[in-house]
């Protein structure tokens, strides 16, 4: 019989998590979703088969309700985000509520936790949220490695305002990460080229062991529908990959895709999936290189639309072996992509 493709140590650099109690503090989630239900550590599991490989996921927060204003001004618009911390909290301790759907024993699995961060508002109120943070978390907050605040959905020039060029410093300044989640497909190739040079003001002038690092999600959510590489979006994206993987300091997940496919791509075979996805993961592999990319389920947003006996996650996961074979990336290269790479950039201490 003929021996698999090696298993290599998995963790999951790019999920989220909420209980059914709090679909209401979702800032996306409508009744008519087809995620408004709990999506917690019970459904993961079941999701991934729960791999012997698997050592654990980081969380990454799920856009809940805020407001910027009223936040700086007295922290009530913070009080959905803090919510999640101490959900968080509850995951990483193994102090479940009934009917939550995770047990103590899943708190191994809790590796690192990114919630959200008012990071427009600048390095005196992000240092005042954080604190309040620290207060909601207790035990956990040793896991909350970065923040995230989404700018896909945001005008432009928001990120590069002074606030928010500010808030990126006191991050790299503390030793926290930022993750980035910008989208191409959706938003124009505008949000590409503002983001390198938000990542550029953010590091000018900054020693090199205080500029903040960006972990980017998504490759940047690329219309994956487009296959011809002399199309004005991809050659667009391409450029801006380069441009991104200029800095050291800046990593990629590979996730998210899914999203960005037509409908019969997602829900066609493996191999047919890598094909239209290998332009692009050749320039990820040319530019970031294995030592700063990181395997990521997005889980369960990737389920969306994915009618694959096996679901999402395990197809997903499919995808990234097929890529790393196809690649010849040896032992050393694959196993930074599976997991080395996440415990390098989220400074995961206990698993160096």
């Amino acid at each position: 019989m003929a021996e698999g493709p090696p298993q290599y140590p998995i963790i999951d650099s790019h999920i989220h998590l909420y209980p059914s109690t709090e679909l209401d503090t979702l800032a996306w989630c409508t009744p008519s979703n087809p995620l408004h239900s709990q999506h917690s550590l019970a459904e993961y599991e079941s999701a991934t088969g729960s791999p012997s490989s698997l050592e654990g996921f980081i969380f990454l927060e799920t856009d809940r309700k805020h407001d910027l204003v009223s936040g700086a001004e007295d922290g009530t618009g913070w009080e959905m985000p803090l919510m999640e911390v101490e959900w968080l909290k509850r995951i990483a301790l193994g102090t479940p509520r009934e009917g939550e759907g995770h047990t103590a024993e899943q708190k191994k699995l809790c590796l690192a936790i990114i919630p959200w961060a008012p990071v427009p508002s600048g390095s005196e109120v992000l240092e005042r949220y954080v604190k309040e943070v620290e207060r909601c978390a207790e035990g956990s907050f040793a896991k909350i490695k970065g923040f995230r605040y989404l700018v896909q959905d945001k005008p432009k020039g928001a990120m590069l305002t002074p606030g928010f060029v500010d808030g990126l410093k006191w991050l790299g300044r503390k030793g926290f990460v930022f993750d980035l989640g910008v989208d191409q497909h959706g938003g124009g190739k505008w949000q590409l080229e503002e983001a390198v040079e938000m990542i550029e003001k953010a590091h000018e002038g900054v020693p090199e062991d205080e500029k903040v690092t960006f972990i980017i999600n998504h490759l940047c959510k690329p219309d994956i529908s487009v296959y011809n590489q002399t199309d004005p979006s991809f050659i667009a994206w391409r450029t801006a990959m380069f441009r991104l993987s200029k800095s050291s300091k800046t990593f990629m997940k590979l996730s998210g895709c899914f999203s960005e496919m037509p409908s019969a791509l997602k829900n066609a075979p493996v191999d047919e999936i890598v094909l239209a996805l290998q332009p692009y993961l050749v320039v990820i592999l040319a530019t970031f290189g294995p030592f700063r990319i990181m395997f990521g389920s997005d889980w369960p947003v990737c389920t969306v639309g994915v009618e694959d006996d096996g679901g999402a996650w395990k197809k997903w996961r499919g995808v990234v072996q097929r890529f790393c074979d196809l690649a010849s990336l040896g032992t050393e290269d694959q196993i930074m992509i599976w997991s080395g790479t996440a415990i390098k950039a989220y400074g995961l201490k206990e698993l160096m």
